[in-house]
């Protein structure tokens, strides 16, 4: 017999009618919902912008690092309108030259190769000459390609072999042909192994590090490493085999293009001197760090240099000094072991190792305090200790300190140990996020949202061959959670922390990845053709105030390889702005979801020549 409501009323079925309801409004709003869904859009010419990826598991309860709201940084829940009007065929006209600079053009850096302010330096003594000098404005030519450049050879085996042609410089070969380095052979370069300090071999030698200090653990305790001086950065090219990343670097002077032939190895480096500013990484960032023969004078100015190192260097971490001092007796050597002794004394490093191996070459290594003890029972307070920061300062053109920097603490004012081992430091929480409630919660999700959208839109959905890829850059690196999805692909990434952005690079290398300070202003200091692939995460949005994104264009061109990848994830208005740029430098662009830019960069420069072949 039928139920009507109102003998439901009488015989009291008022939980039956309260869920009767509620299925009745949830049903509606589904409805309502499936109605007011977008289908997929064709836009101008033959791109489309395909079904959007479901999103990460929640919105994040912020901000996204790079300062970006996240609602935007995730993949987009339907298409606009603005993606239909988008004609990727725009091209801006400009007349390109190639830089008027004779056989230099071709490595030209802006920033390190500014000869007229060079020539005005008072003082080349504390290697100022090898420091930035930018030169204004930012020069809007293009560095032309090497006669007969190919594309590069693919990792693993650019490791120990090179094309010739793509870095044409033989000095090098004869400079260091004693000490195995690098010999040339028909078409190519080929790298050995070998070092000045390396007679063995750099295999042999990094299992040398090991047997006398079992406590270096390679690829747990021991992830991320600074190489000073690192000439062709074998060290590091061969410790990659161990889990073990090295920020290998050295200035650009005599040798050669040391750090261009580093990168076309792909094996991660970047150009830079310890001189009269501090490196651009923040406080406590390496589990170690490496000098072989590296040519510093550690007690020059005051031992303002030892100093730097001691700033970068996690309290608890390794510095192997592999020179003459240490196993020569000779009256220099001797002279300069006793300054060094003098100063690590004063920083209270200890010694915990020092030796020599069957060739004859000795190494000591040291070890940074982990509390202040030590610093406090010094006769003489010198040097002093840091004050006390009140704010993260960013290493950014500034000078040098004579001082010791403090040791690093968390919320609560606790000193802070040694890192989680590798791998488990990937994912863990890093000590240096900020005190704020819901800042684990952000890094969580900024980690599981990097994870889908590299998996399900970068990885499948963009049209970009990964076995092309080894040396990344990304441009706006956040948390460094790009680099993190990306961590089981054969490549590794420059994590740029832009000046003008949360600063978030303590985080990055305490997750065990490597990263720079940059401003996107000015140019990067690598060598032209160094990266496969440039990602730019909405990194447009604070840099449109201060600079020419046309500037910012010449710069992705100058550094990304012929055949390599620019990636990037902004708003409509910013793609519009940005991809006439690239069509006049003869890029190939495509748009996915209304809000992924991809550009390939050609073989064009504007002299074309017959012997530059895409190969």
């Amino acid at each position: 017999m039928p139920i009507s409501v109102q003998n439901m009323f009488k015989e009291r079925k008022f939980p039956f009618l309260f869920a009767f309801s509620f299925l009745l409004i949830s049903v509606t709003i589904l409805l309502f919902s499936y109605s007011s869904s977008s289908p997929s859009l064709l836009l101008s010419t033959n791109f489309q912008v395909s079904d959007p990826l479901p999103p990460p598991p929640r919105p994040l309860p912020s901000r996204s690092p790079n300062n970006v709201p996240v609602s935007s940084t995730k993949p987009v829940s339907k298409t606009t309108a603005a993606a239909s009007d988008v004609d990727l065929n725009v091209s801006l006209d400009i007349k390109w030259e190639n830089c008027q600079l004779g056989p230099l053009a071709v490595d030209y850096i802006p920033c390190l190769d500014n000869w007229k302010a060079i020539k005005e330096l008072k003082s080349r003594r504390r290697m100022e000459h090898r420091e930035r000098h930018c030169p204004k404005p930012s020069p809007r030519c293009l560095a032309p390609l090497p006669i007969g450049y190919k594309v590069p050879v693919h990792w693993p085996k650019s490791r120990d072999m090179i094309w010739y042609g793509n870095v044409p410089h033989p000095k090098l070969v004869e400079y260091k042909k004693e000490q195995n380095w690098v010999r040339k052979s028909g078409d190519y370069f080929v790298f050995p192994g070998g070092g000045t300090q390396f007679k063995n071999g750099v295999q042999s030698y990094i299992d040398f590090i090991h047997k006398t200090l079992p406590a270096i653990k390679w690829g747990k305790n021991i992830r991320v490493i600074l190489d000073v001086g690192c000439g062709v950065a074998s060290f590091g090219g061969y410790l990659l085999d161990k889990d073990v990343i090295t920020m290998s670097f050295a200035p650009k002077d005599e040798h050669e293009s040391q750090i261009q032939f580093a990168l076309e190895r792909g094996i991660p480096a970047i150009l830079s001197v310890i001189g009269t500013q501090k490196l651009t990484f923040p406080d406590n960032a390496y589990d170690l760090i490496h000098c072989a023969r590296c040519r510093v004078h550690w007690d020059g100015d005051g031992g303002k240099p030892l100093l730097e190192l001691n700033r970068v260097l996690k309290p608890g971490g390794y510095f192997i000094w592999s020179a003459t001092p240490v196993y020569r007796d000779d009256e220099r050597d001797s002279k300069v072991w006793k300054s060094m002794v003098a100063l690590t004394t004063s920083l209270c490093w200890k010694i915990v190792a020092k030796t020599v191996d069957s060739t004859g070459v000795g190494l000591v290594i040291y070890q940074k305090p982990s509390s202040y003890s030590c610093y406090k029972q010094r006769k003489e307070k010198l040097p002093p200790l840091c004050e006390q920061k009140t704010n993260q300062n960013v290493s950014w053109y500034e000078p040098l300190s004579y001082c010791i920097s403090r040791l690093p603490v968390d919320r609560m004012g606790n000193l802070l140990r040694w890192s989680t081992p590798w791998p488990q430091r990937l994912s863990s929480k890093p000590p240096s996020l900020p005190s704020e409630p819901d800042a684990e919660d952000i890094f969580i999700e900024d980690t599981k949202h990097w994870a889908a959208l590299v998996s399900e839109v970068y990885l499948d959905g963009l049209a970009i061959s990964l076995g092309r890829i080894r040396n990344v850059i990304d441009m706006n690196a956040g948390y460094g959670g790009f680099a993190a999805a990306l961590i089981d692909q054969p490549l590794w990434v420059m994590n740029v922390v832009p000046i003008d952005a949360q600063d978030t690079l303590s985080i990055i290398f305490e997750r065990g990845l490597i990263g720079v300070y940059h401003d996107w202003c000015e140019s990067f200091n690598t060598y032209p053709r160094t990266y496969d692939l440039l990602h730019a995460s909405f990194l447009f949005k604070n840099l449109k105030e201060r600079c020419d994104i046309i500037d910012l264009a010449v710069e992705m061109d100058r550094i990304l390889r012929p055949g390599g990848y620019l990636l990037v994830q902004d708003t409509m208005e910013n793609i519009k702005k940005l991809n006439p740029v690239l069509r006049s430098l003869h890029w190939s662009t495509t748009l996915y979801q209304g809000q992924f830019l991809v550009g390939e960069k050609g073989f064009w420069r504007p002299s074309e020549n017959d012997n530059r072949k895409e190969t």
